[in-house]
C-alpha cells in the first residue's frame, strides 16, 4: 500500500501552505455534498472555507483543478481530488494513547470513519482503565504501543495522555514506526527529521479569543462616547478611577489616562 506523507506532496511542488488550507476546502465541499449541492463557484467555496477566492484558485490549481468557467467547480469530483492529495482515499489506523476524557471524546468520534481514518485501539497506563471497552475498543495495556503499530500497521499516533508522559510515548511510538503525530498534551514534542507533529493545545485557542473578545469589548466602549476616545474599566485600577483610551483608525490603543 502506498502511503504519502507531507513531504511526498512537497516534492510535486504544492506548497506547505497550501496542503495547511486543503483540509478547509474538504470540510466546506462536505457541506456543500450534504446540502446536495453539484457546483460550487470558487467565490462560494473560498466564502465557505474563510479564504479570498484568489487564494483558493491559486491552491486548487496545485491540484490541476481549474474550474469550468459559468458553471465553477463539481463538488463530487473536488472531494475526491482533495482527498486523494492528502491521502484520504485510503483507510489509516490511528492508535489513541491516553484513556481519559479527550481520548474517550476522540475514540467516540464519529467523523473519523467517513474521513479516511479508524481508531484502531486505545491504549492506557492506567489498570483501572485497561481491559474497559470504549467505544467498542477493549483499552490495551501502554507497555504494547509496540505491538499495536505492527498488528495494525499504524502510521499515525494520537497523544492524549499528560503531558508529563507525553514525551516517553512520542519516542516509544515514533520507534515502532509511527511518522506522524496529534499531540494533544500541553508540551512541546522532541521529534527527528522525517516525524510530522500536529499540535492540539485548547487553552491557547481559548486565550486568543479571549484576547479577540477583551479588544471588542474595549472598542465597544470607546464607541459610545466620543469619537476615538472613551472611559473603560481596568483591574487593578482604584473603584474611584477611570481609564480614558484613544484609538487610531485601525482600532489600536494609541493613548491611555488614568484619572478620578
Amino acid at each position: 500500500m502506498s502511503r504519502r506523507t507531507r513531504s511526498d506532496s512537497s516534492l510535486q511542488g504544492i506548497p506547505e501552505a497550501t496542503i495547511a488550507r486543503l483540509p478547509l476546502y474538504l470540510r466546506a465541499l462536505y457541506a456543500l455534498a450534504d446540502r446536495d449541492i453539484a457546483s460550487v463557484s470558487s467565490e462560494e467555496l473560498a466564502a465557505a472555507a474563510g479564504v479570498n477566492s484568489a487564494k483558493l484558485r491559486k491552491d486548487l490549481s496545485h491540484l490541476g483543478s481549474y474550474g469550468t468557467r459559468g458553471v465553477g467547480y463539481d463538488v463530487d469530483y473536488l472531494i475526491y481530488q482533495v482527498s486523494r492529495e492528502l491521502g484520504l482515499t485510503q483507510d489509516w489506523p490511528v492508535v489513541i494513547v491516553g484513556a481519559g476524557n479527550l481520548g474517550r471524546a476522540l475514540a467516540n468520534y464519529g467523523g473519523f470513519a467517513s474521513r479516511g481514518f479508524r481508531v484502531a485501539a486505545l491504549l492506557d497506563s492506567d489498570p483501572a482503565v485497561i481491559g474497559s471497552v470504549i467505544a467498542g475498543h477493549r483499552v490495551r495495556a501502554a507497555d504494547e504501543i509496540e505491538s499495536v503499530v505492527d498488528d495494525y500497521g499504524v502510521m499515525i499516533g494520537a497523544i492524549t495522555a499528560p503531558a508529563v508522559a507525553a514525551q516517553g510515548i512520542c519516542d516509544r511510538l515514533v520507534a515502532a514506526g509511527v511518522t506522524s503525530i496529534l499531540n494533544f498534551a500541553p508540551v512541546v514534542l522532541s521529534v527527528p527529521d522525517g516525524v510530522d507533529v500536529r499540535k492540539v493545545d485548547l487553552s491557547i485557542e481559548l486565550q486568543i479569543l479571549a484576547f479577540h473578545a477583551q479588544r471588542r469589548s474595549v472598542v465597544r466602549v470607546l464607541r459610545r462616547g466620543e469619537p476615538g476616545v472613551g472611559v473603560a474599566p481596568s483591574n487593578g485600577i482604584s473603584a474611584g478611577a477611570k481609564r480614558t483610551l484613544a484609538l487610531d483608525g485601525d482600532g489600536h490603543v494609541q493613548a491611555e489616562a488614568v484619572g478620578s
